[in-house]
C-alpha cells in the first residue's frame, strides 16, 4: 500500500518527538537511568510528552533574523530526567553531561542538517554560551546523543565544509544576533527516520514548501503493507493541526538594538571599525 503525506514543520516536530519516546533505550533510560533534554522546540514537544512540561525557547530563526528571547525566566531551557523526576539544569549543562553514562540519553535539536549525516547548531553568545561547555563531552564521554531534526533544516552543502567559514566575529553586519555554528555528533532523527522507526514502511520525501501555514511543509510518499500504513496514518491524524511547542513567554524576542537579557549579546549586530576599512 502507498500513502501520499504531507506535515507542516510543528506536525513534523511532534511526530518526531513520538518516535523518541517510542525508543526502547529511551523508555529503558526513563526507567532506570538518565535523559537530558535541551531545549528547543522539537525537543520542548518531547518534554511535553515526557514530563508534561514545554521547555523555555532561548534562540530562534524569526523573519527578523536570528534572534534570543525578550524576556528571561527561571523556566527550564533544558532539564535532566531521573527517577520518574525532572529538573532544571540550565546553570549546570556541561557539569550533568559528564555525569551522565553509557545507558543515557541526550536529546538536542540542530539548525542544519546535510545529506552527509551532519548536523550543527547556531551559537550566537560567546562560545555557545552556557550548554557551550557540554558539547566536547556529549561527542566524546559516550552516551547516546539524539539530534531531533526536521527537514527543513536541510541545507545544501557539506556542513564540515561550511562551519569553517562561519564565525561569530566574522560578520559586519547581520540581522539579529550574529551566529558561528558547532558541530554536532548523533542520531539524527529527522520526520521520514521517524516513520521508519515508528511502523515497517519505507518513506520517500518528495517535495518541501507550501503555502501559508504549510510554507516549510514535508510531502512524502510512504510505502509499507496495509497495518503499517493505517498505522501511519491514525498517528498522523493525532498530530494533526499541531501548534509550535515551548513556553508562551520565551516565544516574545528581543527587539532590533536592544540587549538580550538572558545572553547579555546584541540582537542587532554590527561592527563598525569593519565597517570603516
Amino acid at each position: 500500500m502507498r500513502a501520499q503525506i504531507t506535515l507542516t514543520v510543528p506536525e513534523g516536530k511532534r511526530l518526531i518527538a513520538e518516535a523518541i519516546y517510542a525508543l526502547e533505550d529511551y523508555q529503558r533510560a526513563l526507567k532506570k537511568g538518565k535523559i537530558l533534554l535541551k531545549g528547543g522546540t522539537t525537543v520542548s514537544v518531547l518534554a511535553e510528552k515526557t514530563v508534561g512540561i514545554p521547555l523555555r525557547i532561548s534562540g530562534r530563526v524569526s523573519a527578523r533574523g536570528t534572534k534570543a528571547a525578550l524576556m528571561k525566566s527561571d523556566h527550564p531551557h533544558s532539564i535532566l530526567i531521573e527517577n520518574g523526576r525532572f529538573e532544571n539544569v540550565d546553570a549546570r549543562f556541561p557539569e550533568v553531561v559528564l555525569s551522565m553514562g553509557r545507558n543515557d540519553i541526550i536529546v538536542i535539536g540542530a539548525n542544519a542538517i546535510d545529506v552527509y549525516g551532519n548536523a550543527a547548531m547556531m551559537a550566537g553568545s560567546p562560545g555557545g554560551g552556557m550548554p557551550g561547555g557540554g558539547f566536547a563531552a556529549m561527542a566524546c564521554e559516550g552516551m547516546r546523543v539524539i539530534i531531533a531534526c526536521g527537514q527543513e533544516k536541510l541545507i545544501p552543502g557539506n556542513l564540515a565544509n561550511i562551519v569553517k567559514k562561519i564565525g561569530r566575529k566574522l560578520s559586519d553586519v547581520s540581522q539579529g544576533m550574529s551566529v558561528g555554528l558547532i558541530p554536532l555528533y548523533g542520531e539524527v532523527i529527522t520526520e521520514a527516520e521517524a516513520l521508519r522507526l515508528l511502523a515497517e514502511v519505507n518513506p520517500t520525501v518528495i517535495g518541501k514548501g507550501g503555502l501559508d501555514e504549510a510554507s516549510s511543509a514535508l510531502t512524502m510518499v510512504v510505502d509499507g503493507e496495509k497495518a503499517e500504513i493505517l498505522k501511519i496514518l491514525s498517528l498522523l491524524e493525532s498530530v494533526r493541526g499541531a501548534q509550535t511547542s515551548g513556553l508562551a513567554q520565551s516565544m516574545a524576542e528581543c527587539e532590533p538594538g536592544s540587549a538580550c537579557p538572558i545572553e547579555h549579546i546584541a540582537c542587532s549586530y554590527r561592527n563598525p571599525k569593519l565597517l570603516r576599512r
